[in-house]
């Protein structure tokens, strides 16, 4: 079928350029189908409640933070870390704060994925 090596090769380079181009060719036809088939994504306005507490959140957060730096100090107190009633109030604020962080920040994250 060949003559020599040389040949072979050119055909070879030539088959694998072709499944190349068929390849990328395809990718674009069905990336192009499964566009047309889904909807276009909408972007949804935030209520006006939504709105204020939007604007207002950085801020909460800010402060929740504030407060956990300072329950936080507050048991690397000596006087606190000998008191063991103390300590675990300590603890049980700090653990409330925590998870309000952490609620204020699933929160914000909720309303910047439905603001778009």
């Amino acid at each position: 079928r060949f003559a020599n090596y040389m040949q072979y090769d050119a055909w070879q380079q030539s088959q694998q350029a072709k499944d190349l181009s068929n390849a990328s060719t395809g990718a674009r036809r069905s990336r192009a189908a499964v566009d047309a088939s889904q909807p276009a994504v909408v972007k949804k306005k935030l209520s006006y409640m939504e709105a204020r507490e939007f604007a207002a959140i950085e801020e909460s957060i800010a402060k929740a933070e504030q407060e956990l730096q300072a329950k936080r100090a507050a048991l690397e107190d000596p006087s606190i870390l000998s008191d063991g009633r103390r300590l675990q109030s300590i603890c049980a604020q700090l653990e409330e704060v925590e998870k309000n962080v952490d609620q204020l920040y699933r929160r914000w994250a909720e309303l910047e994925q439905k603001q778009g």
